[in-house]
């Protein structure tokens, strides 16, 4: 579904995008209104994981608690989506200094409020169940999780990096909508086969909170 390095085509087209929308986004400028509920509204900690959740005790209480509730997919979804974060909390963290609209600094920040958490309760899943947590990637080289529904390979994420004003915030845009649909895949997957409840319950507000953010990227991009 993506590709660890895009063709040269599919950068000149995302550069393209990034012209064709700046008009759209200039509008967008220094508003710091939200525009939309995104995760902050939907996928707290609380909500979605066992009490205590994070990678302390609670987690793993709760966890061995319900030992063989859990199956091979609910490794699978904790072991692919923490990786999948830490990419969105990369490029979230990149807004801050480099987007030019008060809305994109504003749903960068919800992604992050969002996610950090979510990378925290997973980790205790995985050290609960005994299973290994992923290594975090050197830098912006994700190239081991290339083949991940949404991920974003290192070549985009250097052109992110050295991107700024309106030019970064469509191409954030454009990409984070990508890594959103992959995220929102991986979550259904969980829904469908998963068993761990705190596991489904977190994969339910992934897609409904990351659905709803990408409605509201592509109204910013003018697609909406």
């Amino acid at each position: 579904m993506t590709r660890s390095i895009r063709p040269l085509t599919r950068r000149a087209a995302l550069v393209a995008v990034t012209a064709a929308a700046g008009l759209v986004l200039a509008a967008c400028g220094g508003d710091g209104d939200s525009g939309g509920s995104g995760h902050g509204a939907t996928s707290s900690p609380s909500a979605t994981s066992s009490p205590g959740a994070g990678a302390g005790a609670g987690a793993a209480a709760s966890a061995d608690a319900s030992a063989g509730a859990h199956n091979a997919q609910d490794v699978s979804f904790a072991q692919g989506m923490i990786p999948h974060h830490r990419q969105a909390l990369e490029m979230a963290r990149l807004a801050d200094g480099r987007a030019s609209s008060g809305k994109v600094k504003d749903l960068a920040a919800r992604i992050e409020k969002a996610q950090d958490p979510e990378i925290r309760t997973m980790t205790g899943w995985l050290k609960a169940w005994g299973e290994d947590v992923p290594e975090p990637s050197s830098g912006m080289d994700h190239s081991a999780h290339a083949g991940m529904p949404g991920m974003m390979g290192g070549q985009d994420m250097a052109m992110l990096e050295k991107a700024s004003g309106e030019a970064f915030d469509t191409m954030f845009l454009t990409m984070m909508v990508e890594h959103h649909e992959g995220a929102v895949e991986m979550a259904t997957t969980e829904q469908d086969k998963g068993r761990y409840g705190p596991a489904k319950a977190m994969a339910d507000d992934i897609v409904t909170a990351q659905t709803a953010e990408i409605a509201e990227m592509k109204k910013l991009l003018g697609k909406g």
